[in-house]
C-alpha cells in the first residue's frame, strides 16, 4: 500500500483594499520611504478597515475563493486550523467562528498561535491528520489584520505589518506528492524582545496597562533581527540537506515576508538564486501567519506538478521552521 501523504490541493488569498503607502507613514511617524524600504524591502501594506471588522472576515473571502476554485462544498471539510496572531475573540476559537460563517457544518476546529511561523505549524499538524488516515481534506488558514494591534506612534512596528489572510487545502496524495518533511523549533526566552506585554493571564488588560502601550506588539529590532536571519537560513539548508537536495532540485522557496535582508539571507545560504523567490513584502508588508499561503495564491500559476519547494519562517517568541513539499497539481 502506498504512503499517504498530505499534498496541497488547492490555495487561495485576500488582501484588503485599503492601501497604506510609505508616503502616509511619513505623516504619521517619523521615518522615509527611503528609510523603510532600505532596511526592510516595504512600500505599501494594506489594512483592513470597517467597524466591527475582524480576521475571520478576511478568511471568509480566502476560504469562499479556495472552494469554489476547488469545487467543493463547505459541508465537505474535515477540520480548520486557523493559524493567527489576532483572534476574533480570546474565544470562541476563531477556527469556529470561520466555520459557521462558511457553513463548515461538519468540520471541527481550533486557532493555533506560533506567531509568523503559524502556517507552517498548521500545515505541518493538518499534515498529520491526513497521514494517520483521520480526515480527508483540512483547511490550514493563516491570517491576521495585524492593525489591531499596532501602535501607529511605534515607527519599529507600523512600517512593517499589514492585514491579509490566506489558505490552503490539505487531502491525501498517494503518489509521493505533498508534505515531504518538516522541521519545527522554539524557544521561548525570545519572549522578551517580540511579543505583546499584557493582554493575557500574566498581565490583563488595567487602565494603566492601556495607558502604558502595553497591548501592542512589541519590538527590539535589531535582536529580533539576527536571531531571525540566522536561524530561519539554518533551518531552510537543514531541510535541504536533511533530504538530499540541492540548490539546482528547489523549484521554489516560500519565505516569511518579515524583511528583505532576512529573505536574501536564507536565499543565500541555500545556494538558491533570486528568479526561485517569492517575494511580495513591497506590496502587503507582513501581514505574520498569511504571509506564506499569499504568495503561494499569487505564484500558484507558476507551479507545476512535482515541483520541490521549500517553505520557511521566523516569528515572535520565538518560532520558526522549515517544510518540505512536492508540489501536488498544474493550475
Amino acid at each position: 500500500m502506498s504512503k499517504i501523504h498530505a499534498a496541497i490541493t488547492a490555495v487561495n488569498g485576500y488582501v484588503p483594499d485599503y492601501v497604506l503607502t510609505n508616503a502616509e507613514l511619513e505623516t504619521m511617524v517619523d521615518t522615509s520611504d527611503e528609510w523603510i524600504t532600505s532596511r526592510t524591502g516595504i512600500k505599501e501594506r494594506r489594512i483592513l478597515k470597517g467597524e466591527g471588522l475582524g480576521t475571520s472576515d478576511m478568511a471568509v473571502y480566502a476560504v469562499n475563493g479556495l472552494l469554489k476554485k476547488r469545487g467543493i462544498d463547505a459541508k465537505e471539510i474535515d477540520l480548520i486550523i486557523f493559524c493567527t496572531t489576532t483572534p476574533d475573540f480570546t474565544f470562541p476559537a476563531t477556527a469556529n467562528v470561520l466555520a459557521d460563517k462558511i457553513g463548515a457544518t461538519n468540520a471541527w476546529g481550533y486557532d493555533l498561535q506560533a506567531a509568523c511561523s503559524g502556517f507552517i505549524f498548521g500545515l505541518a499538524t493538518g499534515a498529520s491528520f491526513i497521514e494517520a488516515g483521520r480526515h480527508k481534506k483540512v483547511l490550514i488558514v493563516g491570517g491576521d489584520k495585524m492593525s489591531s494591534i499596532i501602535n501607529y506612534e511605534d515607527r519599529t512596528t507600523c512600517i512593517i505589518f499589514g492585514d491579509g489572510c490566506g489558505c490552503a487545502l490539505l487531502e491525501p496524495n498517494e503518489e509521493g506528492l505533498g508534505i515531504q518533511d518538516s522541521i519545527l523549533r522554539t524557544d521561548g526566552s525570545g519572549r522578551d524582545f517580540l511579543g505583546m506585554k499584557a493582554g493575557g493571564s500574566v498581565q490583563p488588560a488595567t487602565h494603566e496597562s492601556i495607558d502604558a502601550k502595553l497591548h501592542y506588539a512589541h519590538q527590539e529590532g535589531p535582536t529580533v533581527f539576527k536571531f531571525a536571519v540566522t536561524n530561519m537560513a539554518d533551518v531552510a539548508a537543514e531541510i535541504m540537506e536533511r533530504n538530499c537536495l540541492t540548490s539546482d532540485d528547489i523549484a521554489w522557496l516560500v519565505p516569511h515576508q518579515a524583511n528583505k535582508r532576512i529573505i536574501d539571507a536564507t536565499a543565500n545560504r541555500m545556494g538558491v538564486t533570486t528568479d526561485k523567490v517569492m517575494i511580495n513584502i513591497e506590496r502587503y508588508g507582513n501581514t505574520t501567519n498569511g504571509t506564506i499561503p499569499l504568495c503561494l495564491w499569487e505564484w500558484e500559476s507558476k507551479l507545476k506538478k512535482g515541483d520541490n519547494i521549500v517553505l520557511a519562517a521566523f516569528g515572535g517568541g520565538f518560532t520558526w521552521g522549515s517544510i518540505y513539499l512536492k508540489w501536488a497539481y498544474n493550475s
